[in-house]
């Protein structure tokens, strides 16, 4: 088949944006998405806010929406963004923890803007060399790519590990350098799923008895941006987990004791330095679940797919703007705000 050029169905790629957001002290959302309604409150929240936003798809959500809907549902969501009054919008499609070069090539030959190659479980020298195979096809069609060092703990599709190692500072020039990415994931304590700490890793509010999960390291962070100034951070498994609609899901039939996720104001943190991209999955499965959950505990006559969808997308939208605003701060960040 031909190779699917993103830029003739309105995407971009992360390059520019990336630039503005390290320059600006903020970051571009990069928010999972499996279904229309998580993919509708995206486009909403962010055309509103004008914000910069990158659609993120993993190889499993990839296979659920089936590849070729999930282009014309790209270019069906730059032009959604236009009938919102955003004129301008910077959106990316994104491939999520892409496993092997076919899974990257196959979406940079469907009109992906961006994939990540997530080589982190192999030896060094392996990633290197897998990473550097995907750059050198990705940029061929100026597809950005995005690499990994250091393991995340936690579940989320296929890309699980019991434990995290953080990214070791002293690798990321020879590996930003030999593979040539555009943008490196790095692990400073974060990870996947709405369990990112076990309780004893946490300690607890007296007054609410929550957990609070251990800082994040941002030492590492540090030690990392010292090594390569300038170059685009991301973080991925950064969702915060909101307790509203954690409650929400256990007050209605759910069951999910001690979930928790990172605190804002850590992220807050992290995107005004060099972390320009911060991946948000969870959160959006969280409300999405609290919507669906408590329509139909109230109403549970109803049975059309629309009525219980529509709260789970008022809170998705709700979600996505908080984020956005409150941060990661890339509200009004458009190039052009015409």
């Amino acid at each position: 088949m031909a190779v699917v050029d993103y830029k003739k169905i309105g995407l971009v790629n992360t390059k520019e944006m990336f630039a503005r957001a390290i320059k600006g002290g903020w970051a571009v959302p990069a928010f999972n998405f499996n279904n229309l309604e998580q993919l509708q409150a995206i486009i909403q929240a962010s055309s509103e806010l004008k914000s910069p936003v990158i659609l993120q798809v993993s190889r499993g959500a990839r296979k659920y929406a089936n590849p070729t809907l999930l282009r014309y549902l790209a270019e069906g969501a730059v032009e959604y963004a236009k009938e919102l009054g955003c004129k301008h919008p910077e959106i990316v499609l994104h491939l999520d923890h892409g496993d092997s070069f076919e899974t990257c090539k196959s979406c940079v030959d469907f009109g992906f803007s961006s994939v990540m190659i997530d080589g982190s479980s192999l030896p060094y020298e392996e990633n290197i060399a897998l990473t550097r195979k995907v750059v050198d096809y990705a940029h061929q069609y100026d597809v950005t790519v995005e690499g990994e060092l250091g393991v995340l703990a936690g579940v989320e599709d296929d890309v699980a590990s019991e434990e995290s190692h953080y990214t070791k500072p002293e690798e990321v020039v020879d590996f930003a350098t030999r593979t040539g990415v555009d943008s490196l994931a790095i692990s400073i304590g974060t990870s996947h799923g709405a369990y990112k700490f076990k309780p004893e890793q946490c300690t607890r509010d007296p007054k609410t008895g929550r957990l609070i999960p251990p800082p994040l390291a941002f030492d590492v962070l540090a030690a990392v941006e010292e090594q390569l100034p300038g170059f685009p951070i991301v973080l991925h498994g950064s969702s915060s987990v909101p307790q509203e609609y954690v409650d929400i899901i256990n007050k209605f039939g759910g069951k999910l004791p001690n979930a928790v996720g990172i605190p804002e104001d850590q992220l807050r943190k992290a995107a005004k330095s060099a972390v320009c991209k911060i991946n948000i999955d969870s959160d959006s499965r969280l409300a999405f679940t609290a919507g669906v959950r408590e329509t139909l505990a109230e109403h549970p006559e109803y049975f059309d797919p629309r009525q219980y969808c529509g709260k789970a997308r008022e809170y998705m939208v709700d979600l996505y703007k908080h984020k956005i605003t409150d941060v990661l701060g890339s509200d009004n960040k458009l190039a052009n705000l015409d």
